[in-house]
């Protein structure tokens, strides 16, 4: 165990869990959006794995990855309209539907991705490389963590305050929230509640495949069956454990990938506890966040709530 406190790990655990973070904190800023409007879309796993899959593709023919990034998220805006289409027109119920496209999304990448390779070897490319910030990459112990990272990194975090002057400055971000708080005065004013949260699950489900873009841009050259492991969950349990605020959703993220980060580095220096310990410690994590944290404070009045226009 004394090895991950080594100085030169310890730095790697957290330089690391700032990349591993971006994955998590792009999904959870498009699930925050998403549940503000008063949606639950617990297909976050589901449109995480299809832009893992959708990315994989067209990195291994094309080697670009600002068109896996984009055909990413267009994968992402087909999530978030079917699952528009069922949760805000057919007003399924939103956990039936968001589990059911999970099953839906694990089942199809899988069948697709057997489906390209054929039974021959998954064909491989090379991940995309850091962006150092000329400068303030320089700086001691600071410098590699914060301005040593890939771009999308850099966008994730800066997303977070944009994300909250949107929600709490801007006009169509006050009506975003009030379709989860109160639609009814949406309807009055002449407004559609429908198209609020349409457009906030579009945004959503588009962040959330473009955080499983990332994944597969950064970390991994090849594709494997539900290779998103769980962090599409985590980006929800975030947002409930930040209070459905953007700041505090990122300190909970910031936890996870931390914990997730001491595990690939635990495997990495031979710790003698076994590995499947530390793989667990992020969802623990996650429980006892939600067991410790009971304020809601946050959480919108009509949050999964199907709205019924008078």
């Amino acid at each position: 165990m004394s090895e991950l406190l080594a100085p030169d790990i310890l730095m790697s655990i957290i330089t690391a869990a700032m990349g591993v973070a971006t994955v998590i904190l792009l999904a959870a800023l498009g699930e925050l959006v998403t549940e503000r409007s008063g949606i639950w879309n617990m297909g976050v796993e589901g449109a995480m794995l299809f832009g893992c899959l959708i990315a994989y593709l067209v990195m291994a023919e094309t080697g670009s990855p600002v068109l896996a990034a984009m055909a990413a998220m267009a994968s992402g805006l087909a999530a978030g309209l079917l699952i528009g289409v069922m949760t805000v027109t057919l007003r399924v119920d939103h956990f039936v539907t968001g589990l059911g496209f999970n099953l839906l999304a694990s089942g199809l990448t899988l069948f697709w991705f057997r489906s390209y390779v054929g039974g021959g070897k998954p064909p491989s490319y090379s991940t995309i490389n850091e962006f150092p910030v000329p400068l303030l990459s320089e700086i001691p112990v600071i410098g590699p963590i914060l301005f040593d990272q890939h771009l999308l990194t850099y966008a994730a975090f800066l997303s977070v305050p944009f994300i909250a002057f949107f929600l709490r400055r801007t006009t169509y971000g006050l009506e975003t929230r009030a379709a989860g708080e109160n639609p009814q005065f949406l309807e009055a004013k002449g407004l559609s509640v429908a198209t609020r949260q349409y457009s906030a699950l579009l945004f959503g489900s588009a962040l959330t495949a473009l955080g499983g873009a990332f994944l597969m841009m950064a970390f991994a050259d090849q594709f494997r069956p539900d290779i998103s492991g769980g962090r599409g969950w985590l980006a929800i349990v975030a947002v409930i454990a930040g209070n459905w605020r953007p700041v505090r959703t990122m300190i909970a993220v910031l936890i996870f990938a931390f914990l997730d980060s001491v595990a690939v580095h635990a495997q990495g220096v031979g710790v003698d506890i076994p590995y499947q310990f530390f793989l667990m410690l992020p969802y623990v994590a996650s429980i006892l966040l939600l067991v410790m944290i009971r304020s809601r404070s946050g959480q919108p009045a009509k949050l999964g709530v199907p709205y019924l226009k008078h």
